[in-house]
């Protein structure tokens, strides 16, 4: 490693909703906000409040010798809608203004999310990259990691070195991607150059289609990391996150080379293929409502048949949505069913009433009385609170396991005597048990479980639902994977399955040049 190296770390995350209400300033800092010492301090704590990107590339450099890291800063509104013009450009700025007065630098890395939009800039990456690489210049390395449903530019493309994606989902490798990426900024900084192979495919699938341990994406996947060896640095195969309604959406393959360009373009023409002679099998299926609330009537009546866990896939906030429709809710509702919970709804109006009325309060609940959001409609039921909380948890399994976790006032509600409901403050997706654990809910008495999430709970509640227990419901919401009722109105066309009869070869060339 070049000696006593400088190096710059920041980040901007944010899967951007193109449906969803933009993403204020004030969201992000509620999310995650670090800044100069506090984000190393993070990186080394035991418990980071970061997703583990930074953590791991830190965790790397430290153990590889002297260095000198540049904490700037980073953030992240998680999932929401698009980013507010303003903030984007005062965030970006102040990055700008921190990178000019640390130089020289000797690399950069950045931890990003690959799928932001803002009010009006459509590739807010691509223009973090563009300013990055046009304060440090051409020959210090930049290195990024992506979420794997990153929408990806050809500015993103060319104004880094290196773009590494999460391998799985649910995300489980944040840390080890950004070891990954330490690792190979050490490559780098030795010299190491780079050749890249982008393609970008007319593929739009819904997110409930895109799990890495199965079907074509987990296949692609797979097998990228068996030709990920020799020249070849990394492979990246990012799924897109279909309700950005951007210009840069489709499924993307990025394929990084030690300087050998035929490597790269010839693993990327095979992964490209693969994708899209499988892309049949990315259709979502889904079961109806009604079905739903059927099939949870009869475990409830027969303790014989195992207990099922719903997924509301369209209502879930980790990809922008509300997570407060009622549809759902009011089938099971009307179905009569019993030891059953829902989490986690956000109605902060709700929780803070009851926080006001204390626990054993019995009062007539409104739920969504301040939303204005279509899908999200008024419910009224009977509740009881039963327990309260200030909503800090710490992840105990899956995507967040043993990082702190802010959820705002949070409540648990028993509506009409017989369905358990947690309100919450702040908008997440339930994708951990201690969400629910922490007010005393015995997840293993349920006969049924209803969380607002895609795919991230899988990884949360696996020791308890296998998959022969989960339903992923057809219900309303911004995030609806059944894409043909998607108002699009910036996602390039023709592309798939919007435009089921397209043709499309895959590219003799692919590789990129430098910016």
């Amino acid at each position: 490693m070049r000696n006593n190296p400088r190096i710059a770390l920041l980040g901007f995350m944010l899967e951007a909703n193109g449906f969803a209400p933009a993403a204020e300033e004030a969201e992000f800092r509620q999310k995650l906000w670090l800044e100069g010492q506090e984000l190393l301090d993070d990186a080394r704590a035991a418990r980071s409040r970061d997703p583990g990107g930074i953590k791991g590339f830190v965790e790397v450099l430290d153990a590889a010798g002297p260095w000198r890291p540049v904490p700037l800063a980073i953030t992240s509104a998680g999932a929401s809608g698009p980013a507010e013009q303003g903030f984007f450009k005062r965030y970006l700025a102040r990055l700008a203004e921190g990178l000019k007065a640390a130089m020289p630098l000797d690399g950069v890395f950045v931890e990003a999310h690959g799928a932001a939009s803002a009010t009006a800039e459509p590739d807010p990456e691509g223009a973090l990259y563009a300013m990055v690489r046009g304060i440090v210049g051409p020959e210090v390395p930049v290195v990024s990691t992506l979420d794997l449903h990153a929408n990806v530019s050809p500015a993103m493309v060319r104004n880094t070195d290196l773009l590494i994606a999460f391998l799985t989902n649910p995300h489980v490798d944040m840390r080890e991607r950004g070891q990954e990426a330490g690792r190979a900024m050490l490559e780098l900084l030795d010299g190491v150059r780079t050749a890249k192979a982008f393609i970008k495919l007319p593929l739009l699938p819904p997110s409930v289609s895109l799990l890495s341990d199965r079907g074509p994406y987990g296949a692609a996947i797979a097998r990228g990391q068996e030709l990920c060896r020799g020249s070849i640095l990394n492979v990246s195969v990012l799924a897109n996150f279909s309700l950005g309604d951007s210009p840069k959406n489709g499924m993307s393959v990025i394929v990084t080379a030690r300087g050998d360009q035929a490597a790269a373009d010839a693993v990327a023409r095979e992964l490209a293929a693969l994708l899209w002679s499988r892309r049949e099998e990315l259709a979502a299926r889904l079961t109806p409502i009604q079905e739903a609330a059927q099939r949870l009537r009869a475990a409830c009546d027969d303790p014989a048949l195992p207990a099922l866990l719903f997924a509301d896939v369209a209502d879930n906030p980790g990809g922008g949505a509300r997570g407060n429709t009622t549809d759902l809710l009011r089938a099971f509702l009307e179905a009569g069913v019993t030891e059953t919970a829902f989490a986690i709804h956000y109605d902060p109006e709700l929780a803070v009433e009851a926080h006001a009325r204390g626990q054993g309060a019995r009062f007539r609940a409104v739920l969504n009385r301040a939303e204005t959001q279509a899908d999200s409609r008024r419910l009224e039921a009977g509740a009881e609170v039963m327990a309260l909380s200030d909503g800090h948890i710490t992840g105990r399994r899956g995507t967040i396991a043993g990082r702190p976790y802010a959820l705002g006032p949070t409540a648990w509600l028993r509506l009409e005597g017989r369905i358990d409901v947690v309100f919450v403050s702040i908008r997440h997706q339930c994708h951990d048990p201690a969400m629910l654990e922490h007010l005393g809910i015995d997840l293993r008495r349920l006969r049924g479980l209803v969380v607002k999430s895609r795919g991230h709970f899988r990884a949360g509640f696996n020791d308890l639902f296998a998959d022969s227990q989960i339903l992923e419901v057809d219900g309303p919401g911004l995030v609806t994977p059944v894409l043909t009722r998607v108002p699009f109105r910036q996602v390039p066309r023709p592309i798939w399955p919007l435009d089921p009869a397209m043709t499309w070869e895959v590219p003799a060339a692919p590789a990129i040049g430098p910016a």
